[in-house]
């Protein structure tokens, strides 16, 4: 990790901290957050930590009118001993580069930016939630800030990390969520911005999110946006099938993100014997293998539910009943092998996990 000079100004006015107990997801904001900034000329340069505050933008600046940002998620965990715990961030510098690349973003350095977050959460310690299921959402999102009316690529941008104290994603928590197959409304298709994670494919995501929560579902199951026909992600997860034994998930394509919960969901997996694969997977044909018996488990993954069991599918008004609307064996061994290793209450055996130590930086 390369020594980094990151200026330090702490807030006068501490926040009040919401209970542990009852949290919702990414409602809370604690009292720091990381910046850096971005030009032609200078590169990244001025990385501080600050109080958490308002951004002032020029109503002009290009965030406003082109869509050209990205972001990340991952999670900060505390564990018995009092260690702060990030789960694999190196995976999301990696990812938020190739984001970067697809929207022709300046490549950050991850070190840097890895040294800032553990600063920041040093600072923010006290803001880590206890309680079970919970943990500390971490944000980074690059905006560009440019004044300027022109669709080009912006020659300024700020690199920015925002901190949020979270329980379930899902009200649901571990428990089976209801799943809309969507085959009306396209997300992202290949040679888009799918394999992104840009704030578009998310605006393009919500009118059918609107619709299957007003029919009480809690999200959308997309297909690929050409045919209609092959299963891709959920709006916020990647999504595994059990069928027969077998563990089968989309193979991925320039239109599904390349989750990672979805890998490390895949390696894990493959260390327990069991076998997985990727491919493509047509809607008809899961509705053939749950008309058979054959589908045994679905299950979505991402960072903000880690394993989210499926309990209903739902295409053209046919309803697919999983497991009898139960948690599913691999999903509940999964949640709790991975929130382990996250939390530090299991072995990690596969170095995932990244220890923050007090005053390191």
């Amino acid at each position: 990790m390369k020594d980094v000079l990151i200026e330090v100004n702490l807030t006068k006015s501490q926040k009040v901290k919401p209970d542990s107990e009852g949290l919702a997801f990414g409602r809370y904001f604690t009292d720091h957050m990381f910046v850096m900034n971005y030009s032609s000329d200078k590169g990244w340069y001025d990385p501080k930590i600050v109080p958490y505050q308002p951004i002032s933008l020029d109503p002009a600046a290009m965030v406003f009118h082109y869509g050209q940002t990205v972001f990340e998620g991952l999670k900060a965990y505390l564990s018995k001993s009092g260690e702060v715990l990030l789960f694999r961030p190196e995976k999301n510098m990696e990812r938020l580069n190739l984001s970067n690349q697809r929207l022709c973003i300046p490549q950050i350095d991850g070190d840097i930016v890895i040294s800032g977050l553990k600063k920041l959460i040093e600072i923010d310690k006290d803001w880590i939630p206890t309680a079970q299921g919970t943990s500390l959402y971490v944000r980074p999102f690059i905006i560009p800030t440019e004044s300027f009316l022109g669709v080009a690529p912006s020659k300024h941008y700020q690199f920015i990390i925002i901190l949020s104290p979270v329980g379930s994603y899902y009200k649901e928590g571990i428990n089976p969520v209801k799943i809309y197959v969507e085959d009306q409304y396209v997300r992202a298709v290949a040679g888009g911005t799918g394999k992104a994670k840009t704030g578009g494919n998310y605006a393009a995501s919500l009118k059918a999110q609107e619709e299957a929560s007003s029919k009480g579902f809690s999200q959308v199951l997309w297909l690929d946006g050409v045919e209609k026909k092959y299963i891709e992600e959920v709006g916020s997860m990647n999504i595994f099938f059990k069928i027969n034994g077998e563990i089968i998930t989309p193979a991925l394509n320039e239109s599904i993100l390349e989750g990672i919960t979805r890998n490390s969901v895949i390696e894990l997996l493959k260390h327990w014997g069991l076998t997985v694969t990727e491919k493509k997977i047509s809607i008809e044909d899961l509705f053939e293998w749950y008309s058979e018996g054959l589908l045994e488990e679905v299950f979505g993954t991402g960072t903000a539910a880690v394993i989210s069991p499926v309990g209903e599918l739902n295409w053209k008004g046919k309803e697919m009943l999983i497991n009898n609307g139960n948690t599913g064996e691999i999903a509940k061994r999964l949640y709790d092998t991975i929130t382990g290793i996250q939390n530090g209450t299991q072995p990690d055996q596969f170095g995932w996990t990244m220890t923050i130590k007090d005053n390191e930086n």
